[in-house]
Parts: structure tokens; sequence; C-alpha cells
């Protein structure tokens, strides 16, 4: 093996986020020339020999049983999540690589259906968050500048990771952009650890590491975090701010894949201003930096501002006008 390996890096990695004071011992002022703990510290705290957890962290050794993983987790303070982050990468070092390509992941009927029933934004994801489908609402929400139909394409589906730190137009969405790609790093490093041999997984991971500065620097913390429910203040373009809950939910036939549903309190401005994007659909017409919506059909439709929708969108939300919204080509809004 070649460096450390994907085990390696996550001790070390662990191990310098650690203090001397935060496991009990005593520093006593002493410079020192590492961040966080020393291999002999941790190795102490463990129970194992400085050149055994040495050869662990440099890749050397493939054995580690459960007990030593136990005890190592200990050291590390590690939570739950963590510590089964740690068994995966730990029987991925005991195992051959395998260099075969995976097949395009694919939604089971059933899985469609569900979406298409779920009355909020909704999205499936893949274990590499590739979108694999998503209802029109959670498109309008989250993808309205993209193509309704790209998830149904391979070659063209989009990627959440992606989006979020590639796509100026998902960068401005989130209010708090950085509290929203801490928790996407997170969730992608638990699937790294399910799927260490899969070649497309590792080929996004390089070309984010390649792309965005932002991402290296939360990769190399190896902070291992499901994303399950979390609020997010959204500028969206045409609704403008609203306030979602993205709750993350299993699909039983297909472990690796995640539904995603965006919810709002009942009767709240949260749930008018879903309501409305409801009835505009998810198109947005856009002439270099104005966003407009395009109201009424054939020969008599008009083209209305977002400033003016924003304005009366209350007043509006049961009118027909609005439910006749004819959606043309879109493009991401640029933010002043």
């Amino acid at each position: 093996m070649d460096g450390p390996g994907p085990l390696g890096d996550f001790l070390q990695a662990r191990r310098a986020q650690l203090r001397p004071e935060d496991v009990g011992l005593r520093d006593f002022g002493a410079r020192r020339r590492v961040a966080g703990l020393r291999r002999e510290e941790l190795a102490q705290l463990a129970g194992v020999s400085v050149s055994y957890y040495a050869r662990l962290e440099q890749g050397m050794s493939r054995g580690a049983s459960a007990e030593v993983l136990d005890a190592i987790a200990r050291a590390l303070r590690l939570d739950g999540h963590e510590r089964e982050h740690l068994d995966r990468l730990a029987d991925a070092a005991r195992r051959t690589p395998r260099a075969r390509r995976p097949r395009p992941e694919k939604l089971h009927d059933e899985t469609r259906d569900l979406l298409s029933t779920v009355d909020a934004p909704a999205l499936v994801l893949g274990r590499r968050s590739d979108v694999l489908a998503w209802n029109t609402l959670g498109h309008a929400l989250l993808g309205g500048h993209l193509d309704f139909h790209a998830p149904d394409d391979p070659a063209r589906r989009p990627n959440m990771s992606r989006m979020l730190f590639l796509d100026p137009h998902n960068r401005e969405l989130y209010a708090d952009w950085k509290r929203k790609i801490r928790a996407v790093v997170g969730n992608l490093r638990i699937s790294v650890g399910r799927h260490p041999d899969d070649p497309l997984l590792a080929e996004l991971i390089g070309e984010l590491t390649m792309k965005s500065p932002e991402f290296v620097s939360l990769w190399g913390d190896h902070r291992v975090q499901p994303c399950d429910a979390a609020a997010y203040e959204l500028r969206h373009p045409v609704v403008g701010t609203v306030t979602v809950t993205q709750q993350t939910l299993s699909i039983a036939r297909s472990p690796d894949q995640l539904l995603i549903v965006c919810t709002t309190p009942a009767g709240s401005s949260d749930a008018r201003a879903l309501a409305l994007l409801r009835q505009l659909g998810s198109g947005l017409v856009v002439h270099g930096d104005r966003v407009a919506v395009r109201v009424g059909e054939g020969e008599r439709a008009a083209e209305r501002s977002v400033e003016r929708l924003r304005e009366d969108g209350d007043a509006r939300v049961d009118q027909p006008v609005v439910q006749r919204l004819g959606v043309v080509g879109v493009q991401p809004h640029r933010h002043p």
C-alpha cells in the first residue's frame, strides 16, 4: 500500500484535533512539534505499542482487531457515527481493492411513486450525491435553473455536492452556505467509508479537491456527520427569503439512496412562499441580471418582474393568472 491510505489519514487527522487536556493529559508547556496529540500519547491512551499504532497510521498494518479499534476509538473520543466510519475504513484496508466501474444508479419505480406523492419540495440523492429525481417543487426550490429532466440521464445528472461547491446559484441560495457545505462533506465522508472502491466517487472527490479550496479545507478535517434534519434559510430568486427544514430519510429498498424533504410550519410565511412557488412553476425568464416570470399563455403572455410578484405574491397566490404561468428558458440569478 502506498501512503497511509484512508484509515491512516483518518487516524492522523483525528489525533491532530485532540489536545492533551482534552484527554486528561498534562501539558507542561514544552513546545510541541505536532498539532494535537503525539503518536506515543495516543498509543498510551489506547493501550497499544507505539510502533504498532505508527504502522496503522502509515498504512503498514491492515489487521487491527475489533478490540484494538475499540480502544483507539475511545482514545480519539469518536462518536457513534465516527466509530462506524473507523470500522469501515479498517475493513476496507484488509480487502484487495476492486477496480470494477459501477453501473449508474437506478431509481426504483416505487421510489419514484413515493416522490410524486410528497406535497413538499423533495428529491432523491444517490450514494455519490447525484440527483436521481426531484418533484416539481423540489426542482423549483433547489435547482430551478437546471433542466427538470436532467436526472433521467446519467450523463447529465446534477450532483448536489458539485452544485453546492461549484455552482454560484446554489452558493448564493443558502444564507448559511458554510454550514450547508460542512454537512455535505460530513455525509460524503460516510459514503467514501461505505464504498472505498467506487471510482466515480473518487473522481467526484478529486474534482472538488481541484476546483474548490473550501472543499479541500473541510475534507482535510475528516469530520463524519450524516445529514438528518436541519433548518436552512434560502434566498430564492423568485419568492425571496424562505426557511425550510431539510429532513433526510433512508429508503429501505435502496439503503444508499436518500429522500430529502423540505418542510415548513403550516400557515407560516414560509409555507405561503412555497405555495406561491408551487403555482409559479420552476421556470424563470432571465435577461442578464434581471429575473422575471412569464404569466399567461400565447400572444397574451406577459413578463412580470420578480420584485412585483414578491410585493403582491400573498394576494395573488390563488388567482388564475398565476396558475396559468408559462415556463420559458432558465438561467441562474446573480444576487447583488
